[in-house]
């Protein structure tokens, strides 16, 4: 069929019962190769009836299927020329072993190797070319458009040309299905670029529809695909081994050649991480698969939980003392995002229970927290004084006074609050952090633990709250902020019984605060 003429083409159609087609074809004179060549979009505007379009792509298909097992295997002695040639319309087959056995006409070159047919060549071409087409067209087969949001599905279904902003939401969500799709991999092919861009303007053809031809918003909307991709795309300098081969040969840029003790230094500490890895390797695997099962379970085996934990102690600390990224910790070990894990890793590390002793700090300084000048004209004290009004009930008292010490605490201390608290607010902060809805409401108060500004954990109660926070700084090896240094000096020195704590008076933080006299 690539060999094919227009008038051939056209014999063909009125064979297929498609007559009324004929006219169309010869005014743009689509030949066999032309014919193999559609793609939906050219059909619909070259067809006009659904049904026919349907038919011809049909036909076009079941060609392309048939052309490819009817491709010679190791064994078999007839050419891809000749199933073409059978292939024509009014090619008579005569099954006579003469005529199969006679192919001089279709290879000439078989009878003078210095003469080359240029017809068999060409047509050797074609047959390549469409096993490339074939091949590049499995992709696309089983690609389906993502399900766009609904703002972006009314914008499209209205059939409206997007603006600049919807055009970025397109672009951002054809590239996160992509991502998906070809399984995480930020690296497309060129083809599945066009295969993409191809299907949504087959299936949203108004998007190129403002006079500037198809082709040209095709490659706009490639060009803002790849750079897309471009943008997400995870530098190759951040790669570890990268990073290490440039400090290896000495051609990190800014830095100068290391010192043979070095790199000898780092060699050995790179055989003793491997070794390490591959005595480890197995069993840990098995444990953080078991841990990814078991944490989408709802009815967990806590009994095995913290068995297998304490049996992934050792990596897991040398992983995040290593400086591993914290959601690749979070990945591996996700029963870390739970509170009772984490309070037990505190436990196995330090012999303390973080519980006890949070519940216990509440309980002991809510008085002399919620009395100390720097607090009394807080917004939060204010609202306490406010809601303390309409309840009588000793238990649902105490509650709301160690939740008011629990917020207060950085403005007692003179730290900065942001960092430690978010009060029906947005968190901005990538320590841990606290944020904190509806403070005093009896029922409708809610406490999250956010870490890197994504929420880790919810919890119900601020004593829960608070040691999750001082035990997410302890298991995750974070470095206390400068600005919060005195509210977890305070915290820790309690906790952990590392000094007698201080509690700093107002008349010592207005000296503290004074220039000094010369």
């Amino acid at each position: 069929m690539e060999t094919w003429s227009v008038d051939q083409v056209c014999k063909w159609l009125v064979e297929k019962n498609l007559g009324e087609l004929v006219p169309r074809f010869q005014e743009e004179e689509v030949s066999g190769a032309a014919l193999l060549a559609l793609n939906d979009r050219m059909v619909q505007q070259l067809v006009k009836k659904i049904g026919h379009q349907a038919v011809l792509m049909d036909f076009i298909k079941k060609y392309k299927q048939s052309d490819q097992e009817q491709k010679p295997t190791g064994g078999s002695t007839e050419t891809p020329a000749l199933a073409l040639a059978q292939a024509a319309p009014g090619h008579e087959h005569n099954p006579s072993p003469a005529s199969h056995g006679d192919q001089t006409s279709l290879y000439p070159a078989v009878l003078d190797k210095r003469l080359i047919d240029q017809r068999v060549l060409k047509q050797r071409r074609n047959v390549k070319h469409a096993l490339a087409r074939h091949k590049a067209l499995q992709w696309t087969k089983s690609y389906i458009l993502p399900e766009f949001p609904y703002d972006v599905k009314c914008i499209l279904a209205e059939q409206k040309r997007p603006d600049h902003s919807m055009r970025i939401r397109i672009i951002e969500f054809l590239q996160a299905d992509m991502t998906k799709y070809l399984e995480g991999s930020l690296y497309p092919t060129t083809q599945q670029y066009n295969d993409v861009v191809n299907a949504l303007l087959q299936a949203h053809p108004f998007l190129d529809d403002n006079g500037c031809g198809f082709v040209t918003h095709f490659f706009l909307w490639k060009r803002a695909l790849k750079d897309r991709f471009k943008y997400v795309r995870r530098p190759i300098e951040d790669d570890e081994q990268v990073m290490r081969n440039k400090c290896k040969f000495g051609h990190r840029r800014g830095q100068t050649r290391k010192s043979l003790a070095d790199i000898q230094s780092n060699e050995i500490k790179i055989v003793q991480i491997k070794e390490e890895s591959v005595s480890l390797g197995s069993e840990v695997d098995e444990h953080i698969d078991w841990f990814q099962r078991e944490y989408v379970k709802t009815d967990r085996d806590w009994r095995e939980v913290d068995k297998r934990m304490s049996q992934t102690l050792e990596i897991r600390r040398k992983m995040i003392g290593g400086r591993t990224p914290l959601k690749d910790v979070l990945k591996m070990f996700p029963f870390l995002k739970c509170p009772y894990q984490m309070f037990r890793e505190i436990q196995i590390l330090t012999k303390t229970d973080i519980y006890k002793k949070t519940r216990h700090i509440l309980e002991s300084y809510s008085e002399n927290i919620l009395t100390a000048l720097s607090v009394l004209d807080n917004p939060i004290h204010t609202a306490l004084q406010e809601k303390m009004k309409h309840y009588t009930d000793e238990g649902v008292l105490k509650d709301m006074k160690m939740t008011a010490t629990c917020l207060l605490l950085p403005h007692v201390f003179g730290d900065e609050p942001s960092l430690f608290v978010v009060v029906n607010g947005k968190v901005r902060v990538s320590t841990p952090v606290l944020e904190v809805k509806n403070p005093f409401h009896i029922n409708g108060c809610e406490f999250s633990l956010y870490l890197d500004k994504e929420k880790l954990t919810k919890v119900d109660d601020c004593v829960t709250a608070l040691a999750a926070l001082v035990s997410a700084f302890r298991v995750f090896g974070i470095e206390c902020p400068r600005r919060l240094s005195q509210t977890f000096n305070f915290l820790e020195t309690l906790i952990f019984d590392l000094q007698s704590p201080r509690f700093p008076s107002l008349k010592e933080k207005e000296i503290r605060s004074q220039p000094p006299i010369t």
